[in-house]
């Protein structure tokens, strides 16, 4: 029969890129498969829509924060797996397996993150008669640690950026960072996404980066080993989408743009790579290719370079045998669903012929929208999704609805919004315009960043550098806490006015405050927990800003940043209700929700100013806070494993005249 592989559809069920279609495969094998979803929020959606589209019976599997999650409904079924911590839960290679046996799974996909590079983890799988959606784990093992991956990306002709990682003492790794000259890039030998990377710029910095490396990276990976090598001052971050199938073939679907990053952590991703000399195109595409075939991959994988944006040189970077989260741009131009192609490599079928040689048609953008606030230094944020407004004609894979939590047990990525066209400049368009028609309300989150990102003329003209924000750091956001706040008020009264005239529950505005003589004073509290007073006036014409309303409060989108508010009493907010915490020379206190990680001190302790006084993990991150100052610790009301609010205190400090030494 013939296999059509379809646009994925947005929010709407309406196509958002042309299909290409499969030849005859025969009697279906994708069937008779029970697939157990090994992963949480939008991946296992993404996951579970393409399964139900072919017929496949899914499983979901949940820790205790996620029972009212979206992807655990959509499921044919749930199986809870643990509690929060990622160790007895989404890392538990047992807890897995028992709901597989338990709901008497066939095969399991796992998604991005968590185990699915995890060798032992598929081994496992297979070991148990289960079907392994994922590459082979020799595959997963030789590219796993970062290390034997550039070894024989070596020897197989790929270059690579000069560095070192032949031992592991503190000694020789900070010899060889003389060696190579600085600025150097200490980062994790195992694992990705950012996780455990530091830079030094000069060899005082090299001890405190390479003990937050390590830190981060056992932590994040269980291993601590790590690469030193050369830290390149233009780099762009290219990647190219792999698929291989069971029979030896491997073929790229073209390049991705990666390059807008903070914190090493990409923003926005586009396909193909902008600005790319035709040479430079073809060798990315050839040695990823190259590379695959030589550990004979089978499964979707991505083959991630250095590109030198001054010479247009490339450097193989590491290779992530799974599933990428910004793998729905490639998707968009080529017409291919990953996940579709990942299945039938899983159950033994070949890739058809026709996908030698495939070009990329088109152009399409990927914004990662996290849960994170732009005004306090991109802090994680949590909470309770409050409104939701997808703009139409976008392809949206989120993990929340309205409604949802957003706990600080997991990463604060909580959706990506795609949009594609014909052409660069009229996707990046279409984008533009997407982010301001954007709402969510509840949360703080980085759509701001992202509004003005697209108005860049370095983006405009795909000339970004994985530099960019470190070097051109965003402005405040357009719009304040008290401007929001009239536009919430007086979107508030109009919908009041509105329902009680038409018994309509929802509305979007455009408009603006204009003074009356009868206008209603209000307080509302902030997302960010600010309470704000105004006096809210009647509404006259647009103003380039909208608003979502319900009886739970009100959202604002304006000027590309989204405020959310809701109504409190008088009496509440003279109370201090939800206020913060404030900080002063004698104490440290959260930034955000957290868990206490480290440590590093003991009452009674003396420390100077900038000493690191508590490191605090917060969805999959660390943050390490240091004293204000010079002073005796006097207080440290947590421990280790301690889940804290925005505002609790960590360390509090006694008045020091001298060092006691």
């Amino acid at each position: 029969m013939a296999t059509d592989v379809p646009t994925i559809a947005g929010p709407d069920g309406q196509a958002l890129m042309p299909g290409r279609s499969l030849p005859p495969s025969g009697d279906d094998p994708l069937k008779s498969m029970k697939l157990l979803v090994a992963n949480r929020g939008e991946i296992a959606r993404r996951v579970i829509r393409t399964a139900k589209r072919l017929g496949i019976a899914t499983v979901a599997v949940y820790a205790d924060p996620d029972a009212g999650a979206p992807f655990v409904s959509e499921a044919a079924e749930a199986n809870r797996i643990g509690p929060a911590d990622l160790s007895d839960s989404y890392l538990s290679i047992e807890a897995i397996l028992g709901a597989a046996r338990a709901t008497e799974a066939t095969a399991v996909h796992p998604g991005y993150g968590f185990l699915s590079e995890n060798g032992a983890f598929a081994r496992a799988v297979i070991d148990a008669g289960l079907i392994w959606v994922g590459p082979k784990p020799e595959a997963i093992d030789v590219m796993g640690l970062k290390t034997d991956a550039r070894r024989l990306a070596m020897e197989h002709g790929v270059p690579v950026i000069p560095g070192f990682d032949s031992s592991q003492a503190d000694a020789d790794l900070a010899s060889a960072a003389a060696d190579i000259g600085y600025p150097i890039l200490i980062k994790a030998a195992a694992g990705g996404g950012g996780r455990g990377i530091r830079i030094a710029h000069q060899a005082d910095q090299f001890d405190a980066a390479l003990h937050e490396a390590r830190t981060e990276a056992q932590r994040s990976f269980g291993n601590s080993d790590v690469i030193v090598e050369r830290y390149i001052t233009r780099p762009r971050h290219v990647e190219v989408q792999l698929i291989g199938d069971q029979h030896g073939t491997v073929v790229d679907l073209g390049t991705r743009e990666c390059s807008v990053q903070r914190r090493y952590q990409k923003v926005i991703e586009e396909a193909p790579a902008p600005n790319l000399a035709p040479e430079t195109r073809r060798g990315l595409r050839d040695r990823a290719r190259h590379l695959g075939a030589a550990i004979g991959y089978d499964s979707a994988g991505t083959v991630e370079f250095i590109v030198d944006d001054n010479t247009g040189d490339f450097f193989f970077l590491e290779m992530n045998t799974r599933l990428q989260v910004e793998h729905p741009v490639t998707e968009y131009v080529t017409g291919l669903d990953l996940v579709e192609l990942q299945l039938r490599s899983a159950a033994g079928e070949s890739l058809p012929a026709s996908m030698a040689g495939l070009e990329p048609v088109g152009h399409a953008f990927e914004a990662r929208i996290a849960a994170e606030d732009p005004a306090n230094g991109f802090a994680p944020q949590t909470g309770t999704v409050t409104h939701l407004r997808v703009p139409d004609g976008v392809r949206w894979d989120s993990a929340v609805e309205e409604g949802s939590v957003i706990s600080p047990h997991y990463d604060s990525m909580i959706a990506k919004l795609i949009v594609g066209s014909s052409d660069r400049v009229s996707a990046l368009e279409s984008l533009r315009l997407a982010l301001g028609q954007l709402i969510i309300g509840g949360v703080a989150t980085n759509t701001g960043l992202h509004s003005w990102l697209v108005d860049r003329p370095e983006l405009k003209e795909g000339r970004i550098t994985t530099r960019f924000l470190d070097e051109h750091p965003p402005p405040e956001p357009p719009v304040s806490v008290d401007e929001a706040a009239e536009l919430a008020a007086a979107s508030w009264l109009d919908y009041r006015r509105a329902r009680s005239a038409s018994g309509v529950w929802s509305r979007s505005f455009g408009f603006r405050m204009t003074p009356a003589e009868n206008s209603q004073q209000l307080f509302l509290r902030h997302h960010g927990g600010e309470t704000v007073e105004v006096a809210a006036a009647r509404l006259d014409g647009p103003h380039g800003a909208e608003a979502v309303v319900s009886t739970t409060g009100t959202a604002i989108n304006a000027g590309g940043s989204n405020h959310s508010y809701r109504l409190v009493s008088r009496s509440e907010m003279w109370s201090g209700t939800g206020r913060l915490a404030e900080a002063d020379a004698s104490s440290v206190i959260a930034p955000f929700p957290a868990v206490v990680a480290e440590l590093p001190v003991s009452v009674g302790d003396y420390v100077e100013g900038g000493q690191v006084v508590v490191v605090i993990e917060a969805m999959k991150m660390l943050h390490s806070l240091a004293a204000p100052g010079s002073g005796t610790i006097a207080e440290l009301p947590v421990r280790v494993g301690d889940q804290v609010e925005t505002g609790q205190l960590l360390v509090r400090f006694a008045e020091a005249e001298a060092d006691p030494e």
